[in-house]
């Protein structure tokens, strides 16, 4: 098993346990640089990204690395690549200080548009949950800037948002017509607005934006609340807009759920095209493994495919993840395990042991979900921005705290317990008849649980 392979089994389990965010975050641009005499040393892009590793997610990796190769004694972390790794395994690990080298660069990546050349149409399964946003970022690719502009795409977290946008961009890419396009997410679009800010170079940053005839924007959601970032993205997306030039979005919710979005920027999102994408059925979650598995190289049997597409159900990114935990036992044994070896494989992720948290955690949740400071809960306002997101608290701390209604009542301004049932059923009612509800439930579940447990 090279570094390689062994790296990315270790992502893939990281990635079923984590946030998108914190998987990102954390775990982007890091690598095996060495592995040598039980030592296993990790090249990470930062000091910042180093220390979290080692006092977070340390544990984390030492086990999932140790249960490919036994023989591993220790985990080392360094900013660097090859020759740092090399030096450390010499040298003592607290006297060495890193030299500088170059940062790495995915060979997927396109330098000018940010596009990874991997996400394309012909790469992403079309199914009942996704077949409306899939056919609209297609038309989108035909007729930029006149058929839906802007396009919106929203939907939780690992459903191939990602995957679309990007197709979108390669596809407009490959047609030739030499079109000017790049893709960012919004934490970089942030930065990169600071960074101008800083460096007095904002003007220059929105003339090379004003030049684009594709732009594309990943998770704008996180723009929310950030004052100047969505000031100048309004100056940009008017100006883009006027020239009748694309733009293409996404985000885990749609526009009117966004917390703290200036009203003038939800209107512009508003007036495109707007469209869900669900969570995989069945026989979509299948299609998509075999053609995960077609992409890899990698044989494996209808019945073991059939196993994990019934048993994972959450996302795209739970399944591929599942997928490349089974290549990697399969190229650490060199055998294609057999279904009753997939099933003690992915034990720990199939099972849905109870997962514990409090109701401080439910409710401070809510109210970040909803952009509403915490005290407003419990509050007597019958304002529709307080209402929504307290049936939202009452229906979580019944079914994820189990609390009584009447402690629910008294948990949220001494409100009787008739308040609280008729909360709970509503949104109940709701849970799977309404699409955004389903959402933003499944999204405030991972604020509760990822708060919880301090990741």
């Amino acid at each position: 098993m090279t570094t390689e392979e062994l790296w990315k089994a270790v992502l893939s389990e990281m990635e079923l346990t984590l946030s998108r965010a914190n998987f990102t975050t954390w775990f982007r641009g890091t690598s095996i640089a060495a592995n040598n005499n039980g030592s296993v040393v990790v090249s990470v892009p930062n000091g910042f990204v180093k220390e979290w590793l080692e006092n977070k997610f340390n544990k984390q990796v030492f086990k999932v690395i140790h249960g490919f190769l036994p023989e591993v004694r220790e985990v080392k972390y360094v900013i660097g690549g090859i020759r740092t790794a090399q030096a450390v395994i010499k040298k003592d690990f607290s006297q060495f200080i890193p030299e500088k080298t170059e940062e790495r660069v995915d060979a997927d990546i396109d330098k000018i548009t940010n596009l990874n050349r991997r996400y394309t149409f012909a790469s992403f399964v079309v199914g009942p949950n996704n077949e409306l946003a899939h056919a609209a970022c297609l038309a989108v690719t035909k007729t930029l800037g006149k058929l839906y502009n802007p396009l919106f795409l929203y939907g939780g977290v690992g459903l191939g948002k990602t995957h679309l946008l990007q197709a979108v961009g390669n596809q407009v890419a490959g047609q030739g017509m030499d079109k000017k396009l790049h893709y960012i997410s919004s934490e970089r679009l942030t930065s990169d607005i600071v960074e101008s800010l800083k460096n007095k170079t904002i003007e220059e940053m929105k003339q090379r934006y004003a030049k684009l005839d594709l732009l594309i924007v990943d998770d704008i959601q996180f723009i929310a609340g950030k004052e100047r970032t969505q000031d100048i993205f309004f100056s940009t997306f008017n100006e883009l807009y006027g020239k009748n030039k694309q733009i293409v979005l996404s985000s885990d919710r749609p526009p009117s759920a966004i917390p703290a979005l200036e009203a003038r920027l939800r209107s512009r999102f508003e007036g495109g095209m707007i469209a869900d994408i669900g969570v995989p059925d069945y026989e979509t979650r299948l299609a998509i493994l075999k053609t995960k598995a077609r992409e890899k190289g990698f044989e494996i049997d209808d019945e073991s495919l059939g196993y994990i597409s019934s048993n994972i159900q959450k996302n795209i990114r739970e399944l591929e993840g599942a997928l490349n935990r089974i290549i990697a036992f399969s190229q650490i044994y060199n055998k294609t395990p057999e279904l009753k070896e997939i099933k003690k494989l992915l034990a720990a992720y199939l099972s849905t042991p109870f997962r514990k948290t409090t109701h401080q955690s439910i409710l401070k949740s809510v109210a970040d979900f909803y952009g509403i400071p915490l005290g407003d809960l419990a509050k007597r306002s019958r304002k529709k921005e307080v209402v929504r997101p307290r049936q939202i608290a009452m229906f979580l701390l019944r079914e994820e705290a189990k609390l009584s209604f009447p402690e629910i009542g008294s948990k949220l301004g001494g409100r009787d317990h008739s308040t609280a049932i008729h909360a709970y059923e509503k949104i109940k009612g709701e849970e799977d008849a309404v699409e955004n509800t389903k959402q933003e439930l499944i999204l405030i579940k991972e604020r509760i649980y990822q708060s919880f447990d301090g990741s």
